[in-house]
C-alpha cells in the first residue's frame, strides 16, 4: 500500500474491555484517496469496531486491547491523540444523536470550525457551502431534537465534512434515510470521491452504492474473508448474495411491489369493517417554542419559531395485518405514531378505538410503540430482565415465551448483559422483543431494521407476521423498501 493511502490498517486485532473475545482478528485493509470501500457483513461481524479502529475512537475512546498498526492519514489512529485525526477524519456514526453537541442545526456544523479556532467569516463561509453541497439548507437554524431521524443523520454528514478532511467514515448512513435523502447521499459520496476524498462505508442497505463503491470487503466474525472489485461483487446472482447474508443489490423488484401495495387497497374501508383503530380529520404537530436564531444564520435575526403541523388522511388499521407507513424524512410519520400511541394529543380530529373516541389513556393501554432511537425506552439492567418488565410475575408461561423470544431475536447469548451496552441492531431487537411480549393490540414500529442485516430483518418480518396471525394490527413506519415489499399486507404513503 501507499504511504499516502489514507487508511492502512495492517494484522489489526481489537478486544473490548471486560470482553471475553476479540471483536477483530489479524484485519488489514487499505483505502486510496478518492477510493470507496464498503464494509458488508452481519450485525456484530466487526463492522463497526473496524471503523472506530479507523477514525481512532478505538481504544481512546471505546477502551481495549489493540494490536497490529492502523494509521490514518498519516496519523498512528491506535496510539497518538485522537485529536490530531480531527480534521483529517470525518466521522458518521449509526445514531447521529450521539454525535451533536448542540441543539441548533448551524452551530452543529459551524462547532467543529470552531473548534479549530476559525475566524468567524470563514465559519459562516464553509457552513453555508457544505450546507448547499448537502442540500440542508432548509434545515438550518432549526432545533435538532425536533427533526427527524433521517434529518439528523443529513446534518451529522454535512458536520463530518466541513473542515474539508482526507477520509469520511460511514456507520450505516442510510439507515434512517428516505429514497430522495439515499440519492443525496449517493451524489453526495460521489462529489467526495471526485475531490480526492477517501469514503470508508459499514453498511447493509447496499442498492445504493451501485456505481459508487470500488470495492466490497465481507467481514465475518470479526475477520474479513473475502474481497471484490465492483464489477465481481455486482455480477454476482441474487441467490448467491442473500446466501452470504446481504442485502439486495438491485431494490428494482422491492420497488414496483411496493408501488403495488400502495395502489391496491384504500386506507379506510366502511364504517363497520372492524378496524381497531380509525382516524377522522386528524391534524397532528406541535407548537413552536420561541428561541434565538443563531449568530451564523445569515437571513433573519432575533426571534423563530419551531412548530409542526401535518393533516392526516382518514386512515384505519385493522387486526390480522401488517400496514406499512412511507413518506419522507419530516413528512411527519413519527409525529403520528406517537399520536396514535397516546404519546402526544391531535391538533384536532379524532381517533376512534374500536368505533369509539379515544383518548390518550386507550390508546396507550392499547398500543405499544418501538421507538426510532430505541436507546429512550431501554429501562431494565439485562435483556431478559427488559423483555419481562411490566409483565404479570404470576403468569406461568412468562419465561418460556421470553427465552422462546430471546432465541427468535438471536438475543440468547446476551440475554444477562445490560441493553445499553449492546450494539444498535441488538437494542433494536430488544424493544421490538419488549413489543412483541406485550401482548397488546396494536404494535406499531418505526424504523424496526434500522441497522439490521439480511437474516435478522426477514426474522422480524416473520416475528411482525406471527403477531398479525394472532390478531394484533400492526404498523410499520419504513424507509426499507426490502421490508415493505416482503411483509406488508398494504402500504400507506405519506406526502409531505
Amino acid at each position: 500500500m501507499s504511504v499516502v493511502d489514507p487508511v492502512r490498517v495492517h494484522g489489526v486485532s481489537f478486544r473490548y474491555a471486560n470482553a471475553a473475545g476479540a471483536a477483530l482478528h489479524d484485519v488489514s485493509l487499505g483505502v486510496r484517496a478518492g477510493e470507496c470501500v464498503v464494509l458488508c457483513g452481519a450485525s456484530g461481524c466487526g463492522k463497526t469496531t473496524l471503523t472506530r479502529v479507523v477514525n481512532g475512537l478505538a481504544p481512546a475512546f471505546f477502551h481495549g486491547d489493540l494490536d497490529g498498526s492502523a494509521v490514518t492519514c498519516g496519523v498512528d489512529a491506535a496510539r497518538g491523540p485522537v485529536d490530531r485525526l480531527t480534521p483529517l477524519a470525518g466521522s458518521v456514526f449509526q445514531n447521529p444523536k450521539t454525535q451533536y453537541f448542540n441543539a441548533n442545526t448551524t452551530d452543529e456544523l459551524a462547532f467543529p470550525c470552531e473548534n479549530m479556532g476559525m475566524p468567524a467569516d470563514e465559519i459562516g463561509r464553509r457552513v453555508a457551502d457544505v450546507a448547499r453541497r448537502f442540500d440542508v439548507t432548509g434545515l438550518l437554524d432549526r432545533d435538532a431534537f425536533r427533526l427527524s431521524g433521517g434529518q439528523r443523520q443529513r446534518i451529522a454528514v454535512a458536520a463530518a465534512t466541513v473542515l474539508g478532511p482526507r477520509l469520511v467514515v460511514m456507520d450505516e448512513p442510510t439507515g434512517n434515510l428516505d429514497a430522495a435523502a439515499v440519492d443525496d447521499m449517493r451524489r453526495a459520496v460521489i462529489r467526495l470521491k471526485a475531490e480526492g476524498v477517501a469514503v470508508l462505508i459499514a453498511e447493509h442497505r447496499l442498492a445504493w452504492l451501485n456505481g459508487v463503491a470500488d470495492r466490497y470487503v465481507l467481514c465475518e466474525r470479526g475477520r474479513i474473508t473475502r474481497e471484490w472489485d465492483a464489477g465481481e461483487f455486482l455480477a454476482m446472482p441474487a441467490g448467491r448474495v442473500a446466501d452470504l447474508g446481504l442485502r439486495a443489490t438491485d431494490l428494482g423488484p422491492a420497488r414496483s411491489r411496493v408501488a403495488r401495495l400502495k395502489a391496491s387497497a384504500p386506507a379506510v374501508g366502511g364504517a363497520d369493517d372492524g378496524a381497531l383503530l380509525r382516524t377522522e380529520g386528524l391534524v397532528v404537530g406541535y407548537g413552536g417554542r420561541s428561541r434565538r436564531a443563531s449568530p451564523l444564520r445569515r437571513r433573519g435575526r432575533g426571534e423563530r419559531r419551531d412548530a409542526f403541523r401535518r393533516a392526516i388522511p382518514d386512515m384505519a388499521l385493522r387486526r390480522g395485518e401488517i400496514v406499512g407507513l412511507m413518506g419522507r424524512n419530516g413528512a411527519g410519520k413519527t409525529t403520528l405514531v406517537r399520536t396514535l400511541t397516546g404519546l402526544s394529543r391531535p391538533l384536532s380530529g379524532r381517533i376512534l378505538l374500536d368505533g369509539a373516541p379515544a383518548r390518550a389513556r386507550g390508546l396507550m393501554r392499547v398500543g405499544f410503540l418501538v421507538m426510532q432511537d430505541v436507546n429512550q425506552q431501554l429501562f431494565a439492567d439485562s435483556v431478559r430482565g427488559e423483555l419481562s418488565l411490566g409483565m404479570d410475575p404470576s403468569d406461568g408461561d412468562l419465561a418460556a415465551r421470553r427465552e422462546r423470544l430471546l432465541d427468535d431475536l438471536d438475543l440468547a447469548d446476551v440475554a444477562d448483559r445490560h441493553p445499553m451496552s449492546l450494539s444498535g441492531g441488538q437494542k433494536q431487537r430488544v424493544a421490538i422483543g419488549s413489543a412483541l411480549m406485550c401482548g397488546k393490540g396494536l404494535i406499531v414500529l418505526d424504523e424496526p431494521t434500522s441497522g439490521l442485516d439480511r437474516p435478522r430483518m426477514e426474522r422480524v418480518g416473520a416475528l411482525l407476521r406471527d403477531l398479525a396471525r394472532r390478531g394484533a394490527a400492526v404498523l410499520v413506519v419504513t424507509h426499507d423498501e426490502e421490508l415493505a415489499a416482503g411483509w406488508c399486507d398494504r402500504v400507506i404513503g405519506m406526502s409531505s
